[in-house]
């Protein structure tokens, strides 16, 4: 029995053997002429190749409308896209924008959001404060949380939070359902953010600036004359 019968020989459909990584590796395709040819599109170092080391933001797409704008041939139909990024810690953006297709318009409304990313301040897993931030119509009420409390959030509170380092977050919407209005009015309630160790020294400097003003008020004219009374 020759050796290549003592081996286990995978055979494809059509009754040809199957060639090993190592045997197709070693393979040289000539030409007509006998020439090498080099080989084209290596699928097996595709996957070696490829980068596979994390992102730093992830983007997640909130909302696709589909808008329209009459022209004199007619109705004009475009796509507008919603776009969130966010690092998991305390950068996030917003972004949208419009395009002929939703391939076009989620790249545009991405770039956007990159360019316009913020750095915003946290207090553990939580926000600093309570805000209350309105934008257009859309009022949005968020509250920190106890650990453990989880995003109270919905739509597109949640997604935006959920791109951020924040684990604990009471939220409300209190004005219109319009989600473009209510993402920038979650944006900017992030940018009000101010860490407490700002609230000590602000509330040191008030009473400060009272107990001087106590200090220096004059005595007025009854207790004057009480004085002089007694």
């Amino acid at each position: 029995m020759a050796d290549s019968d003592k081996t286990a020989q995978v055979v494809n459909k059509s009754g040809t053997l199957k060639m090993s990584d190592k045997v197709a590796s070693n393979r040289v395709q000539k030409d007509i002429n006998g020439r090498t040819m080099p080989r084209r599109n290596n699928r097996r170092d595709r996957n070696r190749n490829a980068d596979n080391t994390p992102k730093e933001f992830d983007t997640v797409t909130i909302n696709i409308d589909r808008v329209s704008r009459t022209v004199k041939g007619g109705r004009r139909m475009r796509f507008k896209a919603l776009v969130v990024m966010g690092n998991h810690k305390n950068k996030v953006g917003i972004g949208v924008a419009k395009g002929g297709d939703v391939t076009s318009a989620v790249q545009k409304a991405t770039a956007k959001a990159k360019k316009s990313m913020i750095e915003f301040n946290m207090d553990g897993e939580t926000i600093c404060h309570e805000v209350e931030t309105r934008s257009t119509g859309a009022d949005i009420l968020m509250k920190p949380a106890a650990p453990g409390t989880g995003i109270i959030a919905g739509g597109v509170v949640r997604s935006i939070i959920g791109l951020t380092g924040i684990k604990n977050l009471i939220s409300k919407s209190l004005g219109s359902t319009n989600k473009v209005n209510i993402a920038y009015a979650v944006i900017d309630g992030l940018k009000e953010q101010t860490p407490r160790d700002q609230w000590v020294v602000n509330q040191g400097k008030q009473t400060e600036a009272k107990s001087d003003k106590v200090a220096k008020k004059p005595a007025t004219k009854k207790s004057a004359t009480k004085k002089e009374d007694k």
